[in-house]
């Protein structure tokens, strides 16, 4: 894996002096507008956005974002770095950007490592209030490559060359719940038949104070346990992409090149009664 994706705090401060990136912030308008790393941007949305694989879907998942990005002024020749509080307190936000931006064809991306938490508690200096960047025009070069439609999964499902990776909560993956929204968020609990099952926070570790990624030896190890190899396709699901963009970024840090995400998850798969689960 030749492409950079971790940022730490240091190498993000002589980008900025350099004026060579543009932040983006993924947390909610309220907590960026008390305080956001200075000449950051705002855009909530890439958390909260649920999607569908369906042709339809697609297109409103990429109107939907060529206009955000638009709108926060980036584009696609920029340097970008997403960052959130830490990589776990929002279920891995800016990774979840990160990966879009990937999807979207902007290849010129990162993610600040130990996010606003570590920026403040260097005491390097923060932002208030609302920022209205000025607006550009992102051109949307979808990487089809990257993402798994729900036609995908279904034809994985008899397919031993292709393996799904599960990476949620383990109470979602038990059946005890439907989704990190509520119990009954979605109107199925269970699991997709087949799936191997690796939590993602096991790919996360304590460092200096905030979460990071394990080592890329460990994370072969932990998947090798689950069959899973650098060579495997691999296709991720998490609930709506967050997650999974979480583990991506920890795949790809340790090698695995054959890695798509089914960003419509557990929120698209759960809602077809004519589709397969498992459950406990």
């Amino acid at each position: 894996m030749n492409r950079k994706i971790l940022y730490s705090v240091e190498e993000v401060q002589q980008m900025i002096a350099a004026d060579s990136v543009l932040l983006v912030d993924v947390r909610d308008a309220e907590f960026f507008e008390e305080a956001h790393i200075q000449g950051a941007v705002n855009i909530p949305e890439i958390f909260y956005f649920l999607s569908s694989s369906s042709t339809e879907g697609l297109r409103e998942l990429q109107e939907t974002f060529g206009a955000h990005f638009s709108n926060a002024g980036i584009q696609n020749n920029s340097m970008i770095i997403f960052y959130e509080d830490s990589l776990t307190k929002r279920y891995c936000g800016s990774c979840r950007g990160y990966w879009l931006s990937l999807y979207l064809g902007h290849n010129q991306a990162g993610i600040l490592y130990g996010g606003l938490d570590r920026w403040s508690s260097l005491g390097l200096p923060v932002g208030t209030g609302k920022v209205t960047p000025a607006p550009s025009h992102f051109e949307v070069r979808p990487t089809s490559a990257l993402l798994a439609t729900k036609e995908d999964v279904i034809k994985a499902l008899d397919d031993p060359s292709v393996k799904l990776l599960d990476d949620r909560d383990q109470e979602e993956w038990d059946g005890e719940s439907s989704s990190p929204y509520g119990v009954d968020f979605a109107p199925r609990k269970g699991r997709i038949p087949g799936a191997k099952w690796i939590e993602w926070r096991e790919f996360m570790v304590d460092k200096k104070g905030y979460p990071a990624f394990r080592t890329p030896e460990e994370i072969r190890s932990m998947c090798a346990q689950q069959e899973l190899y650098p060579e495997d396709e691999i296709i991720l699901y998490c609930f709506k992409g967050a997650r999974a963009s979480n583990t991506y970024v920890a795949l790809q840090l340790a090698g695995f090149q054959h890695v798509r995400i089914y960003f419509a998850s557990w929120n698209e798969w759960s809602r077809d009664p004519g589709l397969p689960i498992e459950s406990v």
